[in-house]
């Protein structure tokens, strides 16, 4: 397991908060770029290099005092190399990524999990669906990695979940989530575009982080997002082509008191600037996070001619 690092490197360097600095030194001069879990270099370094020792990410920092065999020594300083070189997501050289305080299998053919709404899927969309109120039918649409969809089945135990996703890829690893977290029988995988493979199905809730990323930022994305599959950011020149779909189509598949949950991010400005009669209620975030919608089954009815009519054929 040669790696680039000398030899003098390995020897200096002993303890396991040794090569947490060192890894988190040698990100910062690499100019690496955080979004997928962590945002800065130590938190990335930690992960990686608790992983690559088969520890816990949750240890007390007396594990930092910890040395190193040789071949560990090997093991880390190869794993820190290939971030700075191939500069992949964290979650793509561990295959492991967390969501909603969950663990999920990940690797590039899906988004690595990172969506704020997992704040919101904690709560159970409280005050949005009130304590106790019943939720029999989740839609996770354009699932990835099943993340949504299992966390709403964790936090909704009583609900039947949805995950629909164009990929067949995508749907390969939502299917090893599904299996990992034994909901085989709460969560359906489907394939559709959109809400065509789910024609005629209604739901209590719609819960969606379709992809939304504008052209101008498509073109000027870190190198750590080239290594996410295409089909799961961008969405047009103004990264609205699946939402206009999702805003003229969800009303068919919600029940009376149902609602839709969507996350835009960044083309919250397109949203709003494409709609400015609608009353769009943007979700806040304890934990950080912006561009997420809520709106009601009354009010997509309400806006149904709008939202037709700026659907681009």
């Amino acid at each position: 397991m040669q790696t680039h690092f000398n030899q003098e490197i390995e020897q200096q360097l002993l303890t396991v908060g040794d090569f947490v600095r060192f890894a988190a030194s040698e990100f910062n001069r690499a100019d690496l770029f955080y979004g997928h879990g962590h945002d800065n270099a130590w938190d990335e370094a930690i992960t990686l290099i608790l992983y690559t020792l088969s520890l816990p990410s949750q240890l007390s920092e007396q594990i930092f005092h910890c040395r190193l065999t040789h071949d560990e020594k090997q093991a880390v300083l190869a794993i820190i190399e290939r971030r700075i070189i191939e500069q992949k997501p964290a979650a793509y050289l561990t295959n492991q990524a967390y969501f909603a305080g969950l663990p999920f299998y990940v690797d590039e053919r899906t988004l690595v999990p990172r969506s704020p709404l997992a704040e919101w899927i904690e709560k159970r969309f409280f005050p949005l669906i009130a304590e106790g109120e019943s939720v029999a039918r989740i839609l996770d649409l354009c699932t990835g990695s099943g993340c949504i969809a299992i966390a709403c089945a964790h936090y909704f135990p009583e609900a039947e979940v949805d995950a629909v996703d164009l990929s067949e890829d995508a749907l390969n690893v939502a299917q090893i989530n599904i299996e990992l977290h034994g909901l085989t029988e709460q969560v359906i995988p489907i394939q559709s575009d959109v809400f065509s493979g789910v024609s005629q199905q209604k739901y209590d809730l719609i819960v969606t982080n379709p992809p939304y990323v504008d052209q101008e930022d498509v073109d000027n994305l870190p190198t750590e997002y080239t290594h996410e599959p295409s089909i799961g950011l961008g969405s047009g020149e103004d990264g609205l082509d699946i939402t206009r779909k999702i805003l003229a189509q969800s009303s068919e598949h919600l029940t009376d008191n149902g609602l839709l949950v969507c996350e835009v991010g960044n083309s919250q400005v397109h949203v709003e600037a494409t709609y400015p009669e609608v009353n769009f209620t943007w979700l806040t975030f304890e934990r950080g996070g912006h561009g997420v919608f809520m709106l009601t089954k009354q009010q997509l009815d309400q806006y149904q001619a709008i939202f037709n009519q700026r659907v681009k054929k």
